[in-house]
């Protein structure tokens, strides 16, 4: 059986920034740059322009990460795209970016299966572990993982959405997973997810169990309400369960792979909070030269965190053949996961 390795990265941010003071003048949020730092550590975010997608947004990290792996597009064998913001209630995002790379046209064309991924915040690392097992079982050679979200166009930005409408932003990463005969590779990954919590954070815009499923006026104009429109979270109780999960799903996958967190060279946290991630590690005692944030320059990009995460570590230098890097997330489900990796 193959292992199944990270042959290439990418990610790709939009160029527009909007600091916490932009918030405040521009949208006229009543907030100000030290209570979003204070609470969040986040000091901008990236915005996208008025007709980008998630899958514009993942063209770029995908053909980045496809030119890092020194492979060809036709070369891939399947997508995997994990989003919260496709372009459209049906079809997903996976599509529209196969279309994008061009595999669909011309007489080389490879209609390769695209797989979309709805976990959120877990997006990348459900889609990690997919991937994993399709290159592990001899299925697929190279598979593109992406993680790609626009958020601005879903953020209620006044003061009444401030909490939330703080903390996100727009971005894309990608992997590639390839299969290899070398000992290195995706070594363990564990998922897990909690639904009594699916309330707790989330966007709803719907209820497809009600007739209709949006209010319509005698027009038949849709008309969604705020508490539906926008996402609605219990920060704190958040904040708790994604400690307790990361911490507890990050020592699973140790024990998987049978190494302590001592063995562990970079840790990769999911960027929803810099708090959250500060206190897992002050609470196992990881040193601060293994540990990697972006999230005061990006804010929470979701599904994109992890990969946008590894590509920045790979240009750095941070992240290099025969570095052990765990990657660990949290989100809306309640569902989260870790990654054991040997670089």
């Amino acid at each position: 059986m193959p292992n199944a390795y990270i042959s290439g990265t990418g990610f790709f941010v939009p160029p527009r920034r909007v600091t916490n003071d932009d918030l405040k003048t521009q949208y006229g949020l009543e907030t100000t740059h030290d209570w979003i730092v204070q609470r969040t550590g986040i000091e901008e975010r990236r915005y996208a322009d008025e007709g980008v997608g998630s899958a514009d947004l993942g063209l770029a990290a995908a053909e980045r990460a496809i030119a890092a792996a020194g492979i060809a597009k036709t070369d891939l064998d399947m997508i995997v795209f994990a989003t919260l913001s496709p372009e459209h209630s049906f079809p997903g995002s996976g599509v529209y970016l196969q279309q994008k790379l061009g595999l669909c046209d011309g007489p080389n064309a490879k209609f390769v299966p695209a797989l979309d991924v709805r976990n959120q915040c877990s997006g990348f690392l459900y889609a990690l572990g997919t991937a994993a097992s399709m290159v592990q079982s001899g299925a697929c050679k190279h598979v593109l993982v992406v993680g790609a979200e626009v958020h601005s166009a879903a953020l209620d930005l006044s003061t009444r959405g401030r909490s939330v409408a703080s903390l996100f932003g727009d971005g894309a990463g990608a992997v590639i997973v390839s299969a290899t005969d070398e000992d290195r590779g995706i070594r363990t990954w564990k998922l897990g997810a909690d639904g009594r919590f699916a309330d707790v954070l989330t966007q709803r815009i719907w209820d497809i169990r009600k007739r209709p499923f949006i209010p319509a006026n005698a027009e038949g104009v849709g008309q969604v309400a705020p508490e539906m429109m926008w996402a609605q979270m219990d920060g704190k109780l958040v904040f708790k369960n994604a400690v307790e999960r990361m911490m507890t799903v990050l020592m699973e996958a140790c024990m998987a792979h049978g190494i302590s967190g001592q063995e562990i060279d970079l840790f990769l946290f999911h960027q929803a909070n810099l708090r959250i991630n500060q206190f897992i590690q002050e609470r196992l005692g990881i040193p601060d030269e293994k540990v990697l944030h972006n999230i005061q320059r990006y804010g929470n990009t979701t599904a994109a965190t992890l990969p946008i995460l590894l590509a920045e570590a790979v240009e750095s230098g941070r992240l290099k053949r025969g570095t052990k890097v765990a990657l660990c997330s949290f989100g809306s489900g309640f569902t989260w996961g870790a990654a054991i990796v040997d670089w």
